[in-house]
């Protein structure tokens, strides 16, 4: 059964493999574990290109990035003229910013769904996720940025007796 430990040199010991304080335990010290690092490798298809999808809100965006020059198309626009907002056209330069490989990808992206704010959300998404699978070694940069996750908030349901998700219809006294 489990021996009862009653010091905390004791339970060093028991941690290091010497069994105590006396270190007459006479078990073997326990082999260093194994620390397993995951190499991921990139992935490309035929021509080049690295496939990921984002998602936000009712958005899904399908991302392709290849080497090139930097050019943003959306659904057959250039950036500038389907995102106008330049709030929008900053979310999706982010993840370059963040990677520090600016002006080193075209992007091609269909989006689908939700407003435009919910796509540029969705296709910032799947810029990261491409870029972190076109060259595993942004991981690190992108992920502690959060940009490999996907924002889980959705837009609260409308309740009954409500005039929307929380607000009531005007209280009458009389």
């Amino acid at each position: 059964m489990a021996e009862t430990l009653t010091s905390l040199d004791e339970l060093k010991g028991s941690v290091d493999g010497t069994g105590g304080t006396d270190g007459t335990d006479g078990a073997a010290p326990a082999a260093p574990a194994a620390i397993e690092t995951i190499h991921r490798e990139p992935q490309r298809d035929a021509l080049g290109r690295t496939y990921a999808t984002g998602k936000r809100k009712d958005a899904v965006a399908r991302v392709w990035i290849k080497p090139g020059s930097g050019k943003v198309t959306v659904n057959g626009k250039d950036m500038p003229v389907y995102f106008a907002r330049p709030v929008l056209q900053m979310l999706l330069r982010q993840p370059f910013t963040v990677a520090g490989v600016d002006g080193e990808f075209d992007v091609m992206a269909t989006v689908k769904g939700g407003g435009l704010s919910g796509q540029a959300g969705a296709v910032k998404h799947g810029i990261s996720k491409a870029l972190q699978l076109y060259e595993p070694s942004l991981r690190a940069a992108l992920k502690a940025a959060g940009f490999l996750t996907r924002d889980s908030r959705v837009v609260e349901r409308k309740k009954y007796g409500k005039a929307k998700a929380r607000k009531s219809f005007q209280f009458s006294k009389r």
